[in-house]
């Protein structure tokens, strides 16, 4: 009996020193969940893959957070485990923002005041929802909480666990990719001056290279202009005021049969707020950009009209005064449509909502290109012609919802396929020694609306494109723009990972706190009945076999 003990217990630990060197030589970790929350996209895995040097990530979410804050410590925790496994290269490492919390402001990464429910009652907790991913001498801020608009706490981190691996995979591709695409922001045909694009070019800028470029030579030497514009891998049409010249749109259109993609910005009617809260009413009128021909042959007419929204943003205006101070109220303005993302589409999906200003509306053509809805107004729309008189008298008097029954009105179209040039059966403006009448497959966008891209200014100084500077309403338009572009660059490793969807269960707190003696209890009891239980049957076993 000895003997075979004594054979067995050196069998045994030989099996767990062979278990445990297979366990730290060969990784695998299996995913049951329904959603695969677990599972890298291969975005990610081939933007993991391809680090080559050493990347330090710092996550500020060491330290006690109550149970559902926890959950994301615990998520990013667990996401940073798979990226390490997948390459060695990726280190990280959890910190207390406590003791460092001013310097951490310094460096951009704001704190964040969440509501917390426990035992019954409501307290606020600080936390620092950031991360920092270094490589060489590049840094990049990762937000872990999301800023996208979410009906409650739970919905929010829902978001922000969904987001994870989007915004890790996102700043690693941009701290170790090059920018090698280049982009060109047309000027010379009144568009949006530099400090109304600051905020949304900043932020481009760190995907790609930009340059300003200008039509102008095109009157001089028109196909060296095309040559350079061709430069592009893709042009920022945003919101220009002067008409287009024929060998202007002709040089356009041959950049686009010849490739090159398109962002379209166009606002076919004058409507500014300036003039508005100068006076107290405005005249919108139309703008004539020569464009219409080419955007036509495109498969697509940006209309003469405005369109007023039901789901809109608030503007600021003078109320009153009390005593010597002037007192401010927001009001809803329903010019200024809020458009709800589609779900659907991956330039779209998961952002919050896009605030766009005087609006015009799209006509899609029949034709061989392929057209995708992006931007649609509400169900409760009302879309009124021009010229027309816009006063801020009416801004108080409750809208009928009768009035509003044009739904689903187009702002925003992809256009895919193989365009036709608009000047194969016309004279050409200037000869071109290598026109072509139609092109490979392409892409473009159109707009019809330049304000999606311009920037508020506060005392002179652009401020961030993606938040009212009275309000602090969350906007999507930097990202649907990026997305947009990506698309169209189809630079699509990063653009997917918006499209993951998680199913995740959060406790009922209110119904956690009335039962609670009851799970205490419970909790107790139930160990030590099971712990009797087998001590019985375990003790009546071996009376019965000794007995015996």
């Amino acid at each position: 009996m000895n003997n075979k003990l004594y054979i067995k217990i050196p069998l045994v630990l030989l099996a767990l020193f062979v278990l445990n060197f297979l366990g730290n030589q060969f990784y695998k970790r299996f995913d049951l969940t329904q959603d695969q929350r677990y599972t890298l996209s291969k975005e990610t895995i081939d933007i993991v893959k391809s680090i080559e040097q050493p990347i330090t990530i710092k996550v500020y979410l060491q330290g006690d957070f109550p149970a559902e804050f926890k959950r994301i410590q615990v998520e990013t925790n667990q996401f940073l485990e798979e990226l390490s496994v997948l390459n060695s290269n990726i280190k990280f490492r959890f910190i207390d923002p406590t003791s460092n919390s001013k310097q951490l402001i310094k460096r951009g990464l704001q704190p964040s005041r969440l509501t917390v429910q426990e035992e019954g009652k409501i307290s606020e907790v600080v936390i620092f929802p950031w991360a920092i991913v270094s490589y060489n001498d590049k840094f990049e801020n990762v937000s872990l909480l999301s800023n996208t608009t979410a009906k409650s706490q739970e919905e929010q981190l829902q978001k922000s666990i969904e987001n994870l691996e989007y915004e890790f995979a996102n700043a690693l591709h941009k701290v170790t990719s090059n920018k090698i695409k280049k982009i060109a922001i047309l000027k010379g045909n009144g568009e949006l001056d530099d400090i109304y694009l600051f905020s949304f070019l900043k932020k481009l800028g760190e995907y790609y290279k930009l340059a300003e470029f200008t039509l102008d030579s095109v009157k001089i030497n028109p196909e060296k202009t095309l040559n350079d514009l061709s430069f592009y891998d893709l042009t920022i049409i945003a919101k220009p005021s002067k008409p287009f010249s024929e060998k202007e749109k002709f040089a356009l259109d041959q950049y686009i049969i010849n490739g090159g993609k398109t962002l379209w910005l166009i606002d076919n009617v004058i409507a500014e707020m300036d003039s508005l809260m100068v006076n107290g009413t405005s005249l919108a009128s139309n703008r004539d950009l020569n464009l219409t021909d080419l955007l036509f042959n495109y498969g697509v007419r940006i209309n003469y009209n405005v369109t007023k929204d039901l789901y809109s943003a608030t503007i600021r205006l003078a109320s009153g005064n009390s005593g010597n101070k002037t007192q401010y109220q927001d009001f809803l303005w329903h010019y200024f449509p809020l458009i709800i993302s589609n779900d659907k589409n991956p330039i779209s999906t998961n952002l919050d909502p896009i605030l766009l200003k005087f609006p015009s509306t799209i006509d899609t053509l029949k034709n061989n290109i392929d057209k995708t809805i992006l931007l649609k107004s509400s169900p409760f729309a009302k879309v009124i012609g021009t010229p027309l008189k816009i006063s801020l008298n009416k801004i108080a008097i409750q809208p009928e919802e009768k009035d509003f029954n044009n739904p689903n009105n187009i702002f925003g179209v992809l256009l895919e396929g193989n365009f036709k040039s608009a000047y194969a059966n016309r004279i050409k403006p200037f000869d071109l020694k290598s026109f072509n009448e139609e092109g490979t497959n392409n892409k473009m966008v159109v707009i019809a609306d330049g304000d999606i891209i311009a920037n508020e200014t506060f005392r002179g100084e652009p401020i961030a494109l993606d938040k009212d500077k009275w309000t602090n309403q969350a906007y999507g338009n930097i990202n649907f723009l990026l997305n947009t572009i990506h698309y169209l660059l189809e630079d699509n490793s990063i653009l997917k990972l918006r499209t993951k969807n998680l199913k995740i269960q959060f406790l009922d707190k209110e119904k956690a706190f009335k039962e609670r003696s009851y799970w205490q209890i419970f909790n107790i009891i139930m160990p030590l009945g099971l712990l009797c239980i087998f001590g019985f049957i375990l003790h009546y076993i071996r009376k019965k076999k000794y007995s015996s």
